[in-house]
């Protein structure tokens, strides 16, 4: 039997009551109280066994977001939020830049159906850099180091165990770590709070590193707006519990796609109906769904995420608005209502 002691970073604030910090079975984090690790055994009935009912729709199905040049908006000063594929966006407020989850580049296992709306050179200017955790679609290292190289001042905002795994790629950055419901430590300097925030998910990037690296979501309070990055999460009562300790939220960024099949993807990833039922319980006055059109890691058809998503919306089923912008497309988020 594992034994179980609790974690968090003892220099930062602790913003939920009573919370003794992330649960730890031996040296692996949990989804709250429970220790989750994937069955890998369902990999290999994925892609061996099963047959996707839908093979030849997705086949067929060549949709892509459109793509918008945002290289002016990186270069100015102007308030905005950028997506720019996948998870990652860009979001400035009051002159203060943050980047999350940045994959600039192809690799091996992840190739890119569209283009990025910028060169890479492009991203300078960063001062804060939000990793959620560590897979790789979220954490890629030459992107970290292209980064690194660009930004000398940019401090990484991140879970708990993540600063050796970044060291290793790019020695001389500024790590802070933070346990869920911990508020970073932003020295006064920006007009911001930043909140690491529970996400139901796991860990893994190689062979013995099972759990071992804390995963999570991320609440920015900025221009007196709550914004709610949620990163990959399947659908959990996480999401009741952020709007218990902060009330409405907002703007909510879900992801929506790699959903399908069931069986592989509703321990990681919610789907368009789950992405919506979170939003509402969020009580997010607007929705940016993401985690869809990028990458193609899962059965469903390209266009099917935004699509369903945008039948709900339609349907009456989303309090808050929609917004699905191009990649590239600059969303002036503080004059939303």
């Amino acid at each position: 039997m594992s034994s179980i002691t609790y974690a968090r970073n003892e220099q930062l604030r602790t913003v939920k009551p009573n919370y003794p910090g992330n649960k730890l079975f031996g040296r692996q984090f949990a989804n709250g109280e429970e220790l989750y690790n994937p069955d890998f055994s369902n990999v290999f009935r994925w892609k061996f066994l099963t047959e996707n009912p839908q093979k030849e729709e997705k086949k067929a199905d060549t949709w892509v977001p459109e793509v918008v040049d945002c290289t002016a908006f990186l270069q100015g000063d102007q308030d905005g939020l950028v997506w720019l594929g996948h998870a990652s966006f860009v979001l400035r407020s009051g002159g203060v830049t943050l980047l999350f989850d940045p994959i600039l580049f192809d690799s091996a296992f992840l190739k890119r159906r569209h283009p990025l709306p910028c060169r890479p050179e492009a991203l300078t200017n960063i001062d804060l850099l939000l990793l959620s955790h560590g897979h790789r679609d979220h954490l890629d290292e030459a992107s970290l180091k292209l980064l690194a190289r660009q930004n000398p001042t940019m401090q990484v905002l991140t879970g708990l165990g993540m600063a050796a795994v970044l060291r290793g790629m790019a020695p001389g950055l500024t790590v802070q770590e933070a346990g869920w419901w911990q508020q970073y430590d932003l020295h006064h300097a920006a007009p911001l709070e930043i909140q690491y925030l529970p996400a139901s998910h796991w860990y893994r990037r190689g062979l013995l590193d099972m759990n071992k690296v804390l995963w999570g979501s991320f609440l920015i309070r900025a221009q007196d707006k709550l914004i709610y990055f949620g990163a990959d999460s399947s659908y959990a009562g996480h999401f009741e519990e952020i709007e218990r300790q902060f009330g409405p939220l907002d703007i909510a960024l879900l992801g929506i796609g790699a959903y399908k099949p069931a069986f592989m993807m509703q321990g990681s990833h919610t789907n368009p109906h789950e992405a919506a039922k979170a939003a509402n319980v969020l009580r997010a006055g607007h929705l940016v769904p993401m985690h869809h059109g990028t990458f193609d890691l899962s059965d469903e058809p390209a266009s099917e995420p935004l699509r369903t998503l945008q039948e709900i919306a339609a349907g009456g089923m989303l309090r808050g608005e929609l917004h699905a912008p191009a990649v590239g497309e600059v969303l002036r988020w503080p004059e939303w209502e």
